[in-house]
């Protein structure tokens, strides 16, 4: 069906200029497919290419947060007199100097730690049978064989690498990705001020202002969230670090410490694994360690979840509980640990924008 034929042109019309109102009869339905398909198609490459490239996203975001996160301390050398060139390069230097003292200080104690651990994991598991409960939970499902012949046996490194090939694999993967995540970090720590600007010159000018404090507000959280989570690892490596030498397990306290860094990391679940690994190596040199060492953890993990995390995020990071919980298991879901960490300061900036613009606008209408 045609649109109706327009009336004549007036003076007033002629003086504005004739209309270009086209009759729907005079498009080639040809045409009309033609570009309908090269729409879609353009919009499923587009698609299909950023889920392609979809952990090269994750890398630049990740260094882009790690960015914002460090950018405090660029900020407070620049505002002391130094060039900002020359501030990021002080701020890389230092930290990779910690990361590389960290390693070379740890990884060979840590090493050997874990690898007595797992050399004694089948006789230390052997002990367990003195403790009545589980000698009978034993008896029932011989739990005790099957873990340790799955400790002996090298499936441990098929089941979580497929192999010492899928171990080697892993290890380059994660080297180059971390080389990647670094040298990103800096680049674009040094041009993060160019980078702001050109996310603020995408604005009309009229707006460009409300957008310039929105994005900062959004910087501001993304990298508060970045440094509040370092200071939490530190917290709670430090403090199992401690108390493992002081209920006596200093033989392995500084692989434990790693192994509680390492699931410190890990939203939601995190702190609870860690819990299970800790606990679980207590309980093999004797069930009052082991008890003890659980309704340690156990505390400090209520003390960590309603204490100092809520204190280390409540100026940077404003998001309601269950939305964390939503936002961690979305992004573990779709992109594993890496997404679960990312999706926390990226709901944390969705959430102002919901605040900040949504909410304005339709209270407006």
């Amino acid at each position: 069906m045609t649109q109706p034929t327009p009336a004549d042109l007036d003076a007033d019309a002629l003086v504005a200029g004739p209309r270009s109102e086209v009759s729907l009869a005079r498009r080639s339905p040809f045409a009309i497919g033609f570009f309908i398909t090269l729409g879609a198609l353009t919009a499923g490459g587009l698609v299909f290419g950023l889920y392609r490239i979809s952990s090269v996203v994750l890398l630049v975001m990740l260094a882009l947060y790690l960015a914002l996160g460090l950018n405090p301390l660029v900020e407070r050398l620049s505002s002391g007199g130094l060039r900002r060139g020359v501030s990021v390069l002080l701020v890389a230097l230092a930290v990779l100097c910690v990361l590389g003292l960290a390693v070379w200080a740890v990884l060979p104690v840590a090493t050997e730690q874990i690898n007595r651990l797992l050399l004694n994991a089948p006789a230390l598991l052997q002990e367990l049978r003195a403790n009545p409960q589980i000698a009978d939970l034993d008896t029932r499902y011989d739990i005790i064989n099957r873990v340790s012949t799955f400790l002996t046996s090298g499936e441990l490194l098929s089941t979580l690498f497929g192999g010492l090939w899928g171990a080697g694999q892993a290890v380059i993967g994660l080297v180059l990705s971390g080389i990647v995540t670094i040298v990103l970090t800096v680049y674009l720590l040094a041009s993060l001020p160019s980078f702001k600007e050109a996310i603020y010159d995408l604005a009309p000018a009229s707006r460009r202002p409300r957008v310039r404090y929105l994005a900062n507000e959004m910087f501001g959280r993304i990298g508060g969230y970045v440094t509040g989570l370092f200071i939490v690892i530190i917290c709670s490596t430090t403090v199992a670090y401690v108390f493992l030498n002081i209920v006596g397990l200093a033989q392995y306290a500084l692989a434990l410490a790693v192994v509680v860094a390492l699931c410190a990391i890990i939203p939601l679940i995190g702190s609870t694994l860690s819990m299970v690994i800790v606990s679980t190596v207590a309980f093999t040199f004797s069930p009052t360690q082991g008890f003890i060492t659980l309704a340690f953890l156990l505390t400090y993990q209520q003390i960590d979840n309603y204490f100092i995390q809520p204190r280390v995020f409540q100026r940077s990071v404003s998001v309601p509980g269950p939305l964390v919980i939503l936002a961690a298991l979305a992004g573990g879901v779709l992109y594993g640990l890496l997404g679960a960490l990312l999706a926390i300061p990226s709901m944390a900036a969705a959430m102002l924008l919901y605040r900040e613009v949504l909410i304005p606008a339709l209270n407006r209408r």
